[in-house]
């Protein structure tokens, strides 16, 4: 029996170096050798013990670059060798669901790393038609952040973002700061961003926001001041507060859209004006997860260097040091991403 190295987090905020058995694959399945998994918020969520807990002891990781090491039998579409990195959202593929690309509402859905074991592993066994070849001479540092620009740019599909529009985003974290990459790309001006780190706030203006409000006095007059008075067309909570998500729609615009993003706790919920909702016909919508097309877009994306990467790829720890890159995460806040080097 082969064998390799795997990090289980075996109760939260615990994790054990443990030697397991590689993982057999299927005949549709591929075996992938993992170069590099980023720590994403919903790991820290899951080594927190906020979510998934009832699925401990596993294998988290869904941020993740390789190789194929190995092809399942009915393989043919792949190669031994191939860098790659992977689709994490495992779903039937003939329901109503999944013909729609909304996979996560598929009633089987499972995801790499969060419903079954990761990639905080040497390796790792998907189904083969998840595995997307990328292109050999992109850094595996950059090809591990396909997965969390997927999650963006799925994000800025369903809010419909077009040129010239004015965006909030609430949050200048990791996936805030991508947020903004993305809306710079899309044409959205101005684009505004709201955090309590001066810090980020600063590395948000960096990545092409237009202002940055470290105060939250001063966040609405600010938004009012930048869109002439309207408010903003769309509002993205990349945070995660229910406070924030009602604040969302106190920034929107008549006519504007509030893009539900950041993941709160299980049943909170923000008090909605329906009838203010009605009148002005607000909107809003939900996205978690890029899947199907938006990992292949964001592929291509990171391929040909659209966004800036430095500050997701500088900070990254060994395997047998994973549990102090996930207790040091809020002593960095200068990392925007933290990545577990399995080789």
């Amino acid at each position: 029996m082969s064998l390799m190295r795997a990090a289980v987090l075996v109760e939260p905020r615990r994790f054990e170096l443990q030697t397991v058995a590689i993982p057999e694959i299927g005949p549709d399945e591929v075996l992938v050798r993992v170069d590099r998994t980023g720590i994403c918020g919903t790991d820290i969520h899951i080594y927190n013990g906020h979510y998934a807990a009832d699925r401990l002891p596993m294998v988290p990781g869904h941020e993740f670059c390789g190789t194929i090491a190995a092809l399942g039998r009915d393989v043919r579409h792949l190669a031994e060798g191939q860098t790659c990195v992977v689709d994490i959202n495992i779903g039937c593929g003939t329901c109503y669901w999944c013909r729609r690309n909304e996979i996560l509402n598929c009633p089987t859905m499972v995801q790499v790393g969060i419903g079954r074991n990761g990639a905080f592993a040497d390796y790792v066994a998907v189904p083969a038609r998840l595995v997307i070849p990328a292109p050999a001479d992109v850094p595996p540092e950059v090809l591990a952040l396909v997965e969390p620009v997927s999650c963006v740019v799925r994000a800025a599909r369903k809010a419909e973002i077009r040129m010239g529009q004015s965006v909030v985003v609430l949050g200048a974290g990791p996936i805030g700061n991508l947020h903004v990459q993305l809306l710079r790309l899309l044409g959205a001006a101005p684009i505004l961003v709201a955090d309590l780190s001066e810090a980020r706030c600063q590395m948000a203006l960096e990545a092409g926001a237009d202002r940055a409000v470290s105060d939250p006095a001063q966040l609405r007059a600010e938004v009012l001041r930048a869109t002439g008075g309207r408010g903003a067309d769309v509002v993205i909570e990349s945070v995660g507060n229910a406070r924030l998500y009602a604040l969302a729609f106190e920034l929107i615009r008549k006519g504007g859209h509030v893009a539900f993003f950041g993941l709160t706790g299980a049943g909170e919920t923000v008090p909605v004006d329906i009838l203010r909702t009605i009148l002005e016909e607000n909107s809003l919508k939900g996205s978690v997860a890029g899947m199907g097309e938006d990992m292949h877009d964001a592929l291509t994306l990171l391929s040909h260097k659209r966004f800036r990467t430095a500050a997701f790829t500088r900070a990254s720890y060994p395997l047998d040091r994973i549990g102090e890159a996930f207790a040091t995460l809020a002593e960095r806040p200068g990392d925007l991403k933290t990545q577990i080097l399995m080789h």
